[in-house]
């Protein structure tokens, strides 16, 4: 068998180009398979169809590569929870703008590691020239903001806890109840005390309770306030939270990974109000930013409050190649061998401007008002709320959280469906985020129907059983 050939070089095109038109065809014709929002049959069926595609995954000779990229992209896109579909809207996973997957593909074929200058050259001066532009969005005040590029918000949020312990030592975190399960786990990884959890009650953060606990407890403290939060999209009342946080001498940082992009839309950027108050903010562009997954960012009003992550490795930043001029890339991240994510997400900034990345946010919310529109005047639904930023909860009236699980899980085993599930104060609710600008009225109405239809079936089955 000959040499396999590369991406990179001046080859490196005409080597892939043929491969491509195997991977969209592969990519199509699983999608075509598929035809719904994802696989029917649940786990085993969707394992059992994999294992007999793919069997045996390493043979002893190989099937040469279109066979390899046909078979197990037709496979992959045949079985997979499609974020394209309108009926596909359970998560904060969004479909990836097409634009935003082919930068993605010049980074794979580059290859571009960012640890050391030498082996990024341009992609460290489009990294840091991209940085600087997000941090000035959310700190437009402040002269020299900074901002990293992080695998998503989990990572960007342990980084914000890292650098308030390595400014004070072992700092108290205070978060809402609302707040990402990340925070806990980042105190936990870092051996921070264990947060303290202010009530949220009406699904934001309780600020009495935030100052009679701020009042009570020694610091250092560093409060964490959440922009979109994961079970309905609520943004805390940031100004009040960083009002408090000022008068008692506490440290905040935003976890704005839903709702961060927001800054974009002149119609919505008020929601953000006091956002550059706080000491770190993460933001998340493979939500509400259409990128393929990785794309977050954790932004900071300084650029020296990054200097504790600097870190000394001889083989990539040398002292005389950084006296000499060589930049240091270790200290932008804890990763060593890291993507260029900054290419995707700079492709589409330029590609679609303020107003073309206002328009699909804008289009994103107004989608979600009409879906809760819809829920306010179908009889046999209910709505939770409205929606803060494109989370919408509802489910049908009367009905129990048993039936609630029952009809999301009946909609993922048949394929027709994905739905999210959150639990408030009142119960289970079927939750639906959505991010796809594409989606239209009508298919809001048939994700309705497919509700009702399966809640009618559930409550038939239910009541034929015997007790």
């Amino acid at each position: 068998m000959p040499t396999p050939p590369l991406a990179g070089g001046t080859a490196g095109p005409t080597h892939l180009r043929p491969l491509l038109d195997t991977v969209l065809t592969a990519l199509h014709d699983g999608a075509t398979r598929r035809n719904g929002p994802l696989p029917a049959g649940g786990p085993e069926t969707v394992s059992q169809t994999l294992h007999h595609t793919t069997t045996p995954l390493i043979p002893d000779h190989g099937t040469g590569p279109h066979h390899a990229l046909r078979t197990l992209i037709t496979a992959l896109a045949e079985g997979a929870a499609d974020p394209a579909h309108p009926h596909c809207a359970a998560h904060l996973h969004t479909p990836p703008l097409a634009l935003a997957a082919a930068a993605d593909l010049a980074a794979s074929a580059l290859n571009p590691s960012m640890d050391s200058w030498d082996q990024a050259p341009a992609a460290s001066a489009l990294e840091e020239t991209l940085t600087t532009a997000l941090a000035a969005e959310i700190y437009p005040h402040t002269q020299h903001p900074d901002a990293l590029i992080t695998t998503g918000g989990t990572e960007a949020n342990q980084l914000a806890l890292l650098l308030a312990r390595e400014r004070h030592g072992p700092v108290q975190t205070i978060c809402a109840a609302n707040a990402h399960h990340s925070i806990t786990r980042a105190a936990w990884l870092l051996g921070l005390p264990r947060p303290i959890v202010i009530p949220a009650p009406t699904g934001v953060m309780d600020t009495t309770a935030l100052r009679e606990t701020l009042i009570h407890t020694d610091g250092p403290l560093l409060v964490t306030a959440t922009a979109g939060t994961t079970d309905t999209g609520q943004i805390d009342p940031l100004t009040d939270i960083a009002d408090l946080t000022t008068t008692h001498n506490a440290e905040l940082h935003i976890d704005a990974a839903y709702g961060g992009p927001l800054l974009f839309s002149p119609t919505h950027r008020h929601a953000l109000r006091s956002l550059h108050r706080a000491h770190s903010v993460t933001l998340d562009l493979h939500k509400l930013g259409w990128q393929p997954a990785s794309a977050g960012i954790l932004a900071v009003p300084h650029h020296h409050d990054l200097a504790p992550l600097h870190h000394h490795a001889p083989y990539l930043n040398a002292h005389d190649d950084t006296e000499a001029g060589l930049p240091d890339l270790l200290g932008r991240s804890l990763r060593t061998t890291r993507r260029p994510d900054a290419l995707k997400i700079a492709v589409t900034l330029q590609a679609l401007g303020r107003d073309g990345l206002a328009d699909l946010i804008d289009r994103t919310i107004a989608t979600a008002h009409q879906l809760a529109d819809l829920i306010d005047e179908h009889p046999a639904l209910d709505l939770h709320d409205r929606p803060t930023i494109s989370t919408v909860l509802f489910r049908p009236t009367n009905t129990d959280d048993t039936t609630v699980a029952t009809i999301r899980r009946t909609l993922l085993d048949q394929g027709q469906a994905v739905l999210g599930r959150a639990r408030t104060s009142n119960g289970l609710w079927l939750k639906a985020t959505l991010l796809n600008p594409h989606t239209t009225p009508d298919d809001l109405r048939q994700l309705l129907t497919l509700v009702t239809h399966t809640h009618a079936q559930t409550a038939t089955t239910e009541g034929s059983t015997p007790r």
